[in-house]
């Protein structure tokens, strides 16, 4: 399978401090790609370096096999961007922002986006500015999947929408992805979302790209260790996939990556009266695996 997006050697400096450091990410064709990080870890500054908006210090990036910085005008008509926060001109009306947008694409699809605007229940007739934020969120969503992308590009869609209507959004856009040979990478603090419809995730952790594999391995191989002792409990030796430790009253909360055989003769070598191994939803698994002292995270593929 072909990469769409890829990144050699990505690095990006705002002063002296490094908020992308040498990031190398490959997206397949027809893939959907999560990009998860806790807030300042450096995904807004990958996105926008990818489209062009930001200059790295260092290496480059491709998407469609054509170096970012210098894109031709049809390989840009083939990539669509919903920026955070759907910043649209709030004096336009929707038909007006249709207008603007369709003048830009000559493949725009009008019959496609009549079909969204209806699911939605939106007038091309009604005001921006008297939009709320899930409505403004879905007149960005209409107007960049009428531009028949191969590739979307979405900074953290759902952000500040309320729980129902984040819902009718994702439930959108699993539809829009059941599209054939459309490949969508997308940030999101919604960890939920991520799950239900990303099948392969990045994690970025100080710039750096510490996790790229599909979302069930990584929920798979991040494990918590509950271990219960009669007294206070050990302290656990550091082993190869250790993330973190921590005693809760006399119990030791270990948080592990890829348990095996090793680490489980480590584990039962303690003496805990009891071992409870809890498996982890992508929520929990990506909390437990970035939290906690800072230290070098295992890296996994």
């Amino acid at each position: 399978m072909s990469n769409v997006i890829e990144t050699h050697n990505l690095t990006k400096y705002y002063g002296s401090k490094c908020v992308v450091n040498s990031l190398d990410l490959r997206v397949p064709a027809g893939c959907v790609y999560g990009l998860l990080g806790r807030n300042g870890a450096g995904k807004s500054t990958l996105i926008k370096m990818l489209l062009g908006m930001v200059r790295p210090n260092y290496g480059h990036a491709e998407i469609f096999g054509q170096d970012v910085a210098q894109l031709q005008p049809q390989t840009r008509a083939r990539i669509a961007y919903l920026a955070e926060g759907h910043p649209l001109y709030r004096w336009m009306k929707i038909r007006e922002a249709v207008a603007l947008t369709r003048s830009f694409y000559p493949t725009f699809n009008d019959r496609l986006l009549g079909q969204i605007l209806d699911h939605f229940e939106l007038s091309p007739k009604a005001k921006i500015r008297r939009l709320s934020n899930g409505q403004r969120a879905q007149v960005s969503l209409a107007l960049a999947v009428a531009q028949e992308p191969e590739l979307l590009i979405l900074d953290d869609p759902t952000l500040g929408l309320d729980t129902v209507v984040r819902r009718d959004f994702l439930e959108s856009l699993i539809q829009i992805i059941q599209r054939e040979g459309r490949t969508i990478l997308f940030s999101s603090h919604i960890l939920g979302d991520v799950e239900r419809v990303a099948d392969r995730i990045g994690v970025i952790e100080q710039g750096v790209l510490r996790v790229d594999c599909p979302t069930e391995h990584f929920k798979e191989s991040v494990k918590k260790i509950l271990l219960e002792f009669p007294g206070d409990p050990p302290t656990c030796p550091e082993c190869e996939g250790m993330v973190s430790q921590r005693q809760v009253g006399n119990r030791l909360e270990l948080v592990v990556v890829g348990y095996d055989g090793r680490q489980q003769a480590l584990v039962e070598s303690l003496g805990a009266r009891s071992i409870e191994i809890v498996d982890l939803n992508l929520e929990d698994a990506f909390i437990e695996y970035t939290r906690g002292p800072r230290r070098r995270l295992p890296v996994f593929a």
